[in-house]
């Protein structure tokens, strides 16, 4: 079952995810992960913010970054992520020349770090789709 993709738009949102300090440093991104709060939270969706800093580069440069993470989050999340929880996706210099397919590498295995990776019931996870 493919879960809803949800934004965290509120800065709240993003201090209280970052305040439980359950995150995992890839290559291409940073992945952070906090359970859903109870008001917003729907059973099959997921809620995810996205932030790129200004060391990544111009505001043309962060602009790229955060549409190659939401594509990659669109292609990994909604059938391998755990739902319930809230994610920040971070992006980093290397968010902009690394390989997509290894971009959706390094989600997958950053989900599987934070403890988010959602098991099918064959118990594998489910290869994205992507450019290789």
């Amino acid at each position: 079952m493919a879960a809803r993709l949800d934004r965290l738009k509120k800065r709240a949102d993003f201090l209280r995810v970052a305040a439980l300090r359950r995150k995992w440093a890839a290559p291409g991104l940073i992945l952070q992960a906090a359970p859903g709060t109870g008001t917003e939270l729907q059973a099959d969706s997921l809620r995810v913010g996205f932030t790129v800093s200004k060391k990544v580069g111009n505001s043309v440069c962060r602009n790229r970054a955060r549409r190659r993470l939401k594509e990659a989050v669109s292609a990994v999340f909604p059938a391998n992520a755990s739902p319930g929880l809230d994610y920040v996706v971070i992006g980093r210099r290397e968010t902009l020349e690394r390989p997509y397919s290894l971009l959706l590498q390094d989600l997958l295995a950053a989900l599987k770090r934070v403890g988010a990776l959602q098991q099918t019931p064959s118990g594998a996870t489910t290869e994205p789709k992507g450019e290789a």
